[in-house]
């Protein structure tokens, strides 16, 4: 590392780090974001290290630890390079033989490679595996080839270029002019244009100016700007930079919660280090331009999301929301103008920069630009970080990227938009992706959560279960939020416990309404959208546990019951094993039986049996 003294001297440093490179290496990419790491990814990176030593490759193979590579649930991964040879799966136990054999002997290994879920074919290459190929990658494009923490690796492959077109050839205006011209919208909830965002901050008058990362993501199941901060921090940095050149601000903050301690580590470490080489802190690449980030750690109220609360968080006061009616841009942190962008959307700056309006615009639909990452998860094949352009249908994204629903089941309700999202049915599959499209379904794009549901699934356990969510999370400022909800998680739980009346229905759909107009903000406003849209879309479910006392999913526990059927049961034992309450008996080779005032409705007998002979009634 080096400090680099102006744009031409970054430029420089660039070529003379690619010239370094040798093209006949093999690079063995082990992903060490969260999830990978969780399932033991270290410990591969640290066996490869060891076997290039003890097989004497040193000069021959390089192990890279690089960001999260998407497909979480099938780390941890290892990708050869440049065969693309991908591996899921892999232990500290395979490294020897991925040397020997697919690194020495250029061989596959058959039993580490991904098998499509429809097909059962073996993949071997990276670009083949249809989770990848499907997929649009641009602020992910990175995150599977370089290490997060080298800032060289980053200006290797281009990084701080646009910062340096920024300052070298463009006015602050002409940034903010290129981003309005791009389309770019905020990937944070609303989808606010950006560009009228940072112009309105670069007509204030008042100094200083501030920008803001929101990292704070709080939604159940949503992990993509996380993996993000991990995989390339130095992108999001970058694009602060530029934003703070496009409104005149010299100090920014990255607001990130302290429980993502691995992204924490990145982001101090590529601060650290841009610092160091003078892209940085006073006087950036030899210009007048100076600017400086520091990060704030946040306890992990989901509520500081929203801006105002997120501010106030900054400002060492409690997390709780304002009214806006002044905005951020004039009257933000510290009552100076600010400008609050998500860790997406700064993301997507360096590109437009570098790129071009023209190139970003070009795609997505008329009224949504660019790319979306989602965390795809639930009852889907292939979970975890997909980047979509705007425009493509739920469909591709759950069948084609996704790779159908898991154990063959129906395809029930994709939700989107986190626990404030709603709720769309099979009949809207064919639906695309963008702002307009799904806020006319009753969802919305939120920060990029996509939860997708079979028919095994309970509509009214769904809303009643994100409702409990944000009932807990909200900060208790404002009557609707924090007695509307409450009150609405009430009623959920007697529909659920097979308590409530038809009445009950009317007044949740009243109070949903309510709580969505007369909220302080966007967490209240937002909280009723799962009710609202399953009352919507699965209405016939509401009346059967309301009328019938029935939950056709079979999920709610007091409103079913389990039972053995005798003709299907082969008396293998496997349910009385299993049982955590003792309430199955039966000999071995002769047929079970359930004890229902033992049984706790668990349906760990149910998940154990490979006869299918245990009914949820």
């Amino acid at each position: 590392m080096r400090r680099i003294k102006n744009i031409e001297d970054l430029r420089k440093y660039r070529k003379n780090l690619a010239m370094s490179e040798d093209p006949s290496k093999t690079i063995v990419n082990i992903c060490c974001g969260t999830g990978c790491t969780a399932s033991g990814a270290r410990d591969v990176l640290a066996r490869f290290n060891e076997a290039i030593v003890s097989h004497d490759l040193k000069s021959k193979v390089i192990a890279k630890p690089t960001g999260c590579h998407g497909f979480c649930e099938r780390g941890p991964l290892v990708v050869i390079r440049p065969q693309n040879i991908f591996y899921q799966g892999v232990t500290s136990k395979d490294v020897d033989e991925i040397i020997g054999k697919t690194i020495l002997e250029d061989k596959a290994i058959e039993r580490l490679l991904y098998r499509d879920p429809q097909t059962g074919t073996a993949v071997q290459r990276e670009d083949e595996v249809a989770f990848y190929a499907k997929q649009q990658r641009i602020l992910m494009e990175h995150n599977g080839y370089i290490d997060p923490t080298s800032i060289d690796d980053y200006i290797r492959v281009g990084g701080y270029e646009a910062l340096a077109k920024a300052l070298s050839s463009l006015s602050p205006e002409d940034v903010i002019v290129e981003i309005e011209k791009s389309g770019l919208r905020g990937r944070g909830g609303a989808g606010f244009p950006t560009g009228r965002k940072w112009r309105s901050a670069f007509f204030e008058p008042v100094t200083p100016k501030y920008v803001i990362c929101n990292a704070d993501e709080g939604d159940p199941g949503a992990f993509q700007d996380r993996s993000l901060c991990e995989g390339n921090p130095h992108l999001i940095i970058e694009g602060m930079i530029i934003g703070a050149y496009a409104i005149g601000a010299e100090q920014g903050f990255i607001y990130v919660r302290a429980e993502y301690p691995l992204a924490c580590e990145h982001l101090s470490r590529a601060i650290e280090d841009a610092r160091d080489c003078g892209l940085l802190g006073r006087n950036i690449l030899g210009t007048d331009f100076s600017f400086d980030i520091s990060i704030k750690k946040g306890a992990g109220a989901f509520v500081c999301g929203e801006s105002s609360a997120l501010i106030a968080s900054i400002e060492g006061r409690a997390g709780e929301p304002r009214p806006k009616q002044t905005h951020a841009t004039r009257s933000g942190l510290w009552n100076k103008p600010t400008v609050i962008n998500n860790v997406k959307t700064w993301a997507c700056v360096p590109y437009i920069i570098v790129r071009g309006s023209r190139w970003f615009g070009s795609i997505g639909t008329e009224s949504s630009k660019g790319t979306m990452i989602f965390s795809l998860v639930g009852k889907v094949n292939n979970t975890g970080l997909v980047e979509i352009p705007m425009g493509t249908t739920l469909r591709e994204l759950v069948f084609e990227i996704g790779g159908g629903i898991r154990g063959g089941k129906r395809l029930k309700a994709v939700q989107t938009g986190g626990p404030s999202g709603g709720c769309i049915p099979l009949d809207y599959i064919d639906t695309p992706v963008d702002y307009e499209e799904l806020t006319k379904l009753g969802s919305m794009m939120g920060s990029g959560g996509c939860v997708v549901m079979d028919e095994e699934t309970c509509m009214v356990d769904v809303a009643r279960y994100f409702l409990e969510f944000t009932v807990g999370e909200s900060c208790g400022k404002c009557t609707p939020c924090r007695e509307g909800n409450a009150y609405m998680l009430e009623i959920l739980q007697r529909i659920c416990d097979g308590k409530a009346s038809e009445v009950d229905l009317e007044t949740l759909e009243e109070l949903a309404e309510a709580v969505a107009d007369g909220s302080l903000c966007q967490l209240g406003k937002t909280a009723p959208n799962p009710v609202l849209t399953t009352l919507r879309y699965f209405k016939d479910e509401y009346l059967a546990h309301v009328r019938e006392q029935r939950c056709p999913a079979g999920v709610c526990k007091s409103l079913i019951t389990y039972r053995i059927d005798a003709e299907k049961c082969t008396g293998c034992t496997a349910c009385l094993k299993a049982c955590p309450a003792g309430a199955i008996e039966g000999e071995a080779r002769k047929p079970h039986m359930i004890i229902p005032e033992k049984c706790t409705k668990c349906g760990i007998c149910k998940q154990v049996c490979k006869f299918e002979a245990v009914v949820v009634e």
